[in-house]
């Protein structure tokens, strides 16, 4: 049944197709895989996984276009045709023109089997290849309750409850009795210490005010005056109150803390998300370091394929300083990243 087709064109002479056509399309396909690889990342800027199955998109269409021009260079050799003027429609054309050369040699040697199969196959190609695109291309939107239900992130725990408070110190107090001072000592020490006799101190002069009581009270109205200016000391004055201290980080509403923003670079669509025409917003939670810059940056809410487009920007984010009793302090805020599609 496969003497006709493109491997066996008729069975009074060799296939059109030999090993180095194939070897040949094999080659071109993987350059194209290769290629791909290599640019499409620089252009799109998509995901791994998405740049791998395009390029392996884009080797079998390149191994195909070559493969469909070694069999027009080879079979219009073969009968005679113009092989320059089918090779450069085949070339600009692709499929289009590879099908015109069928029919056109299938009408010049009488066996239209060489042109029904390979345009068979081609047919199927296309449908098959329709049939998985189109699922791709059309989407079904989800309802929005269910997204705003299954984004919501769940409230925060309660605080833990105060430590308990120290309890005081329990001070005991031993009172010296009698009976303690008259109780006789249970060892007898080794050395006795002299006990010196220590001389009187010398009759200080007395102080006062002619006029005075003898032996009036002290710090009366004349003498405590007095003796308060000459010889008194000062009551000090109390020491101030202990300063606060400053906390080293404190939490900010998100609309506040925007308009301390100083650079704030876009992010980019995802492409998938794009296709698919996801929008929403992505909400962060992020710490402002003293300087301005985002630390410890975590995914609160967000549709998963929005969520990575929305760190790596707000990761660049810079901030002003936030200052609290004049001292740059670390501020725990909510960052909301929206990405809407344009109609």
């Amino acid at each position: 049944m496969f003497d006709e087709t493109l491997l066996d064109s008729a069975p009074s002479h060799a296939p059109v197709l030999n090993n180095v056509h194939w070897i040949i399309s094999l080659v071109v396909a993987a350059a194209g895989y290769l290629s791909g690889s290599y640019l499409l990342p620089m252009l799109t800027g998509a995901d791994e996984k998405v740049i791998v199955t395009q390029s392996i998109i884009f080797g079998v269409l390149v191994g195909s276009y070559a493969l469909m021009l070694c069999y027009v260079y080879a079979d219009s050799r073969h009968f005679g045709f113009s092989t320059v003027l089918w090779m450069v429609v085949t070339f600009f054309t692709y499929v289009v023109g590879f099908c015109f050369y069928l029919v056109y040699s299938a009408s010049k040697t009488g066996q239209w089997k060489r042109a029904t199969m390979p345009l068979a196959y081609i047919v199927e190609v296309i449908m098959v290849g329709a049939l998985v695109l189109y699922p791709l291309i059309e989407y079904g939107e989800l309802p929005k309750s269910t997204l705003m239900v299954s984004l919501t992130a769940p409230p925060p725990p309660p605080p833990p409850p105060p430590p308990p408070a120290a309890a005081p110190p329990k001070v005991v107090i031993h009172r010296v009795t009698v009976e303690d001072i008259m109780k006789a000592p249970t060892v007898i020490p080794k050395t006795i210490t002299p006990i010196k006799d220590q001389p009187e101190p010398p009759p200080q002069a007395a102080v006062g005010v002619v006029g005075g009581v003898p032996g009036g009270v002290p710090g009366g109205s004349a003498g405590g005056v007095i003796g308060g200016i000459i010889g008194g000391v000062g009551t000090a004055p109390p020491p101030p109150p202990p300063k606060a201290a400053t906390p080293k980080r404190i939490r900010v509403g998100g609309q506040v803390e925007s308009a301390k923003l100083i650079f704030q670079p876009k992010p980019d669509y995802p492409p998938l998300a794009k296709m698919a025409r996801i929008q929403g917003t992505v909400r962060l939670e992020a710490v402002i370091s003293k300087d301005g810059t985002i630390q410890d940056l975590k995914t609160v809410s967000g549709h998963p394929l929005l969520v990575k487009a929305a760190l790596d920007a707000v990761q660049r984010w810079r901030y002003q300083p936030t200052l609290l009793n004049g001292e740059p302090v670390e501020v725990v805020t909510e960052i909301d990243v929206n990405f809407t599609l344009a109609e």
